[in-house]
């Protein structure tokens, strides 16, 4: 019996702020993955829910890759990147 709740835990769904938390990235990156970048992702009534091993497997895939990246994911500029533009 308990073997079968780990496998329940493990085959769970996960929300939208569970994800974020377990790739260490905001929740609104994760709404701009889904839009853009197709991460798999099911919408259940109003809300997205996730498998972490589909996740798992896009990041793998490299469909993750940040050459797209949104400003939020951009570190701000530092003094020697702002040089030449004043």
């Amino acid at each position: 019996m308990n073997s079968n709740m780990n496998n329940n835990m493990r085959d769970r769904w996960f929300s939208v702020d569970e994800i974020a938390e377990y790739l260490g990235v905001k929740r609104d990156t994760i709404y701009k993955w889904i839009d853009k970048k197709g991460i798999p992702a099911h919408k259940v009534g109003r809300l997205w829910k996730f498998r972490k091993d589909e996740v798992d497997e896009w990041i793998r895939s490299g469909k993750a890759d940040d050459s797209g990246s949104t400003t939020e994911d951009i570190a701000p500029p530092t003094e020697t990147d702002r040089r030449g533009y004043d």
